[in-house]
């Protein structure tokens, strides 16, 4: 042990600083006497040590594979600012250099192979690439480059974006480059990600003009060799929202987000793929890595959608609206998703019981049926055996993408990390949960009045729980509002809001066309837990809030 291990720690502090110096050795001999030079070398001797002995932290990284785009909104600039505002690190292979603006694409050089493998193998054969990207492949023979790199510097996942036309139009690789595709380099895939236009020309010239056709493509790309398929809807016609369709091999996940009405859409599809790219970096799953950049795109189109650069038809948006966004409630939008309220599913642990369930059986066979949100409440539960649950739910619910928030126990949602907590108006303060939870965890507040629902918002809650809509057995002396006091409520609302309170299918119906555009959903108990087949039960009522969603959307 040295001098330096044996003082007292602002002691050693101050000393160090002062002999970090070399003038003070010599210029101070009065103090020099009192001490050691042994001590001074010592504690060089200890930082030295402790210098080696710092572990490594690992940076998730994307090498994305893409052409440059020299008006930054596409291409390898929109791969680096996705990546950055995902704290990911990104390095590049550059295949092309367009001359391009908002106008559109005014001239193309393609880099020679033998560069491009050049580039590859620079990055490659050096840093420790989590995920490639790739965008625009300009080449059968940089198409045949990539592969063969691939193969000789495996990485965890690729994602393929397969850019053949830029957004205003104008073609960005010939039909040469679908050979290569198709037989080289979607075999490898991790997740491929074309549009409908794109996805149409990967089929031969197949149209794609409804969700439904978008499911039987992304099955038909799916068989060329990609474990997953997500067929982007966004060019969807006749179509108010903004649905993408994910094909995982054996099941189908609609993902749905509000159509924002914007010139500004020049990049989505490159960013769109670099922040999965960037997520399963991170060690995400396919679904939640979608879910994730989904809601990106979302975000930054709403903030971006009236800002003016260039004048064409198509502008790019702000990729770093994080950064920027200092209004009140900036923070509620960090991981919070009100399309997520769609069905909110809450536990109850009497009905665990009398079903002979564990609560993550329960969870599971909620997230498997369609539950877009899992409340855990727990009322009896003891802590030690509450927190091992959560963990467990938690770990479910990511697999598939699905926010888990805790009720009313904050203690147990910082324990195990969860996505938020749900309070009721008797439980702490939104504002002072907030003071305690990581920024961008989610708060939901139960409310049964408008004042209610002003405070709540005031406090900084994400959403309001609003019920019971009708009589229940689940909670004792619960005081109902009905269908007009819900309406009430969503109409005194500026947060999103889902109805609560013997919510069932025979009357879901009647609950989510009151006609109020902040009801996002419904959140039920009995209606799935209290059932034989959970997942059958989700699944039947995921069908029926949908269909009223998008009956409404369409009145």
């Amino acid at each position: 042990m040295s001098y330096a291990q044996l003082l007292p720690a602002h002691l050693h502090s101050q000393l160090f600083k002062q002999v970090r110096s070399s003038s003070f050795l010599c210029q101070n001999s009065k103090t020099n006497q009192n001490i050691p030079r042994r001590l001074v070398l010592n504690v060089q001797a200890d930082r030295s040590s402790a210098t080696m002995q710092k572990p490594e932290m690992k940076v998730p990284h994307v090498l994305t594979v893409a052409g440059s785009d020299s008006g930054g909104g596409a291409g390898i600039q929109a791969d680096l600012k996705a990546c950055a505002a995902r704290q990911v690190y990104c390095s590049t292979v550059v295949t092309a250099v367009t001359a391009q603006n908002t106008v559109g694409v005014q001239g193309v050089d393609i880099m020679p192979e033998d560069f491009v493998a050049e580039q590859l193998k620079s990055v490659l054969s050096d840093m420790d690439v989590d995920v490639v990207k790739t965008g625009m492949l300009p080449s059968p023979g940089i198409v045949r480059v990539l592969c063969q790199s691939l193969r000789e510097f495996p990485v965890k996942a690729l994602v393929v974006d397969p850019v053949m036309v830029s957004t205003s139009g104008d073609a960005l690789a010939g039909p040469s480059v679908l050979d290569g595709l198709r037989e080289e380099l979607l075999p490898l895939a991790n997740i491929v990600t074309p549009n409908i236009k794109e996805a149409s020309v990967l089929l031969g010239g197949v149209p794609v003009r409804s969700v439904s056709d978008m499911r039987a493509a992304a099955k038909l790309i799916h068989d060329m060799g990609p474990r997953n398929v997500l067929v982007k809807g966004g060019d969807l016609p006749n179509s108010s929202d903004a649905i993408d369709v994910l094909f995982d091999g054996e099941g189908f996940h609609e993902l749905c987000a509000s159509r924002v009405n914007t010139r500004n859409t020049h990049g989505t599809g490159c960013t769109l793929a670099s922040c999965i790219a960037a997520e399963l970096a991170k060690g995400s799953s396919v679904l939640e890595a979608v879910r994730a950049a989904k809601h990106f795109i979302e975000t930054a189109l709403d903030y971006s959608k009236d800002i003016v650069i260039g004048n064409g038809a198509q502008g790019p948006f702000d990729h770093f609206f994080a950064l920027k966004k200092v209004h009140q409630s900036s923070y509620r939008q960090d991981k919070f998703n009100p399309n997520d309220l769609l069905l909110y599913a809450v536990t109850d642990s009497g009905m665990n019981r009398k079903w002979g369930r564990s609560i993550s059986d329960a969870v599971k066979a909620a997230v498997e049926g369609g539950a877009t949100i899992v409340q855990l409440r727990e009322k009896h539960a003891e802590t030690r055996e509450f927190l091992d649950a959560a963990k467990a739910c938690l770990k479910i619910c990511h697999s598939y993408g699905v926010p888990l928030l805790i009720n009313d126990r904050i203690d147990i949602a910082l324990a195990c990390n969860a996505d938020g907590v749900h309070l009721g108006q008797s439980d702490m303060p939104a504002h002072v949960a907030r003071t305690l939870l990581a920024p961008g965890k989610i708060i939901g507040v139960s409310c049964k009045t408008p004042e209610q629902a002003q405070q709540a918002w005031i406090d900084g809650a994400h959403y309001i729980g609003s019920g019971g809509v009708y009589p229940t057995t689940t909670k004792e002396d619960n005081i109902t509002i009905g269908i007009d006091g819900l309406k009430e409520l969503c109409l005194a609302s500026k947060l999103p809001v889902v109805a609560i309170g013997g919510i069932k299918p025979s009357n879901v119906r009647a609950v989510m066309e009151i006609g109020v555009p902040n009801l996002k959903g419904v959140a039920v108990v009995s209606a799935l837990f209290d059932r034989e087949c959970i997942k059958t039960e989700t699944e039947n009522l995921h069908t029926l809030v949908s269909e009223a969603v998008l009956q409404k959307k369409r009145a």
